[in-house]
């Protein structure tokens, strides 16, 4: 696209001083550039929506004791919301280059607020599917990590691995911050209080998002954080829905495209449906008191920060479909002796296996994104939704599974080992996925010889 004048003028105005790493030693920086800026707000931002997802886990025992709902029928709910959260994706990150990041950041964030705080009136199982289940799906798949594709990639061309990493552990963050609030409200208060906890903080990033968020480096006169050369921005794109199915379809001509869709289903899988939606039911099935097993969840936040920055750092140096076949077979080994580490009482082992899941809940983000990106090319954004679109129907799957494998067996053994033989073979098929020939153009028509 050719530059405009104003473009021009700047790109001429840009400090270079502007681009100098704030984490190199050794250099005088007069300016942090204003992309660190941005990663904050988004950083911010993901840690406002991802409170809701503090909350399904929480609600499961509360909700089938005061309506009578089995635990499947509620676990329904969860699962539409988790589907939705990545079928929205890919839409919503065309909906980005459409209208912006702004503006559809800000209203996802009210959708979920809305969503969240209508379910203190429900008194049927249908409005739970409609409030937490259509609506807070809806806007947090908008709030998802496409998101955190989208602003890495227009904002950045160096440390990319790194970023993806703290933006993704902003989701554990969220976790982290609000989970022992909530478990302490649920416990004291009741559900409908946490419920509008997570409405009002949903609602509250939006004037951060508003005031602070900028949709391009063009917009404030700078090149992305590592670039050579000045980048215009680039104009709406119209048709949204039509582009992410048109590059759904040219996607799936590719051998890529189904390995790391497979993978991240079983990622989605063995994290948000079994874990985060069923590891406090199962905690409190062997008499574990919930703010105990909330606490722990905390934990798993806590070193998930720390695993999914270490991961971007390891992405930006290694090859990543082998960090994928590690972290899986880890994550696969810890699921195996869950069942025989659920106690009444915390104790070591217990926490060993919270401290080491927790460093590999969402590793394998950073890596899946810089496969998309060395597959993909300037569509990666898109196909990482699709591909996150996979994470959430795994976990919704498993969300509901578990909850009819509860129901049906009296516990939930059977699905800790079936998800730990999953990733088994996700550390395989990570493996399968050969590097793209250097030189080959990133787009995704021509991905198609990547795989064998």
């Amino acid at each position: 696209m050719p530059q405009t004048a104003d473009d021009a003028r700047a790109a001429a105005d840009h400090d270079p001083s502007a681009d100098l790493d704030p984490l190199a030693s050794g250099r005088r920086t007069r300016r942090i550039h204003r992309a660190w800026f941005v990663a904050a707000v988004t950083f911010v931002t993901i840690i406002g929506a991802a409170a809701f997802r503090s909350l399904p886990g929480l609600l499961i025992d509360p909700l089938h004791q005061e309506f009578q709902w089995s635990r499947g029928t509620i676990a329904s709910a969860v699962s539409i919301n988790l589907a939705l959260y990545g079928l929205t994706a890919p839409f919503a990150a065309a909906l980005m280059d459409r209208f912006g990041i702004r503006r559809v950041v800000a209203v996802a964030l009210t959708v979920i607020s809305v969503g969240a705080g209508a379910t203190v009136w429900m008194t049927s199982a249908w409005q739970l599917m409609l409030c937490w289940g259509l609506l807070v799906g809806l806007g947090s798949g908008s709030m998802a990590l496409a998101f955190a594709a989208t602003v890495t990639d227009r904002w950045f061309t160096e440390r990319r691995g790194l970023v993806s990493g703290i933006l993704t552990a902003a989701s554990a963050s969220g976790q982290l911050i609000f989970l022992p609030l909530l478990s302490w409200i649920v416990s004291e208060r009741g559900w409908r209080p946490a419920s509008v906890t997570v409405a009002l903080a949903a609602l509250a990033v939006v004037p951060f998002v508003w005031l602070l968020l900028r949709d391009h480096p063009a917009d404030v006169g700078l090149k992305p954080y590592g670039a050579k050369e000045f980048v215009p921005k680039p104009g709406p794109v119209p048709g949204a829905a039509r582009r992410a199915v048109r590059v759904l379809f040219s996607a799936m001509r590719t051998g890529p495209f189904w390995l790391l869709a497979g993978t991240f289903a079983i990622c989605g899988a063995s994290t948000n449906g079994l874990i985060q939606t069923h590891f406090i039911p199962a905690a409190h099935d062997a008499h574990m008191p919930i703010t105990a097993a909330a606490s722990l969840l905390a934990v798993i936040g806590i070193f998930d920060v720390l695993g999914t920055i270490a991961s971007g750092w390891f992405t930006d140096r290694y090859d990543s479909r082998r960090l994928l076949a590690v972290y899986y077979a880890f994550r696969g080994i810890s699921l195996l002796f869950l069942p025989m580490l659920l106690a009444p009482a915390v104790h070591l082992p217990m926490i060993f296996f919270i401290v080491f899941y927790g460093l590999d809940w969402v590793a394998t983000v950073p890596p899946t994104m810089a496969l998309c990106r060395e597959h993909y090319g300037e569509d990666s954004a898109i196909v990482f939704g699709w591909v996150l679109a996979s994470h959430q129907v795994g976990a919704a799957l498993v969300a509901f599974l578990g909850g009819l494998a509860r129901d049906t067996f009296g516990s939930y053994d059977v699905v800790w080992y079936a998800s730990g033989a999953l990733c088994a073979a996700a550390a395989l098929m990570a493996l399968v996925i050969r590097r793209r020939p250097v030189g080959r153009a990133g787009t995704t028509g021509k991905a198609g010889v990547a795989v064998a």
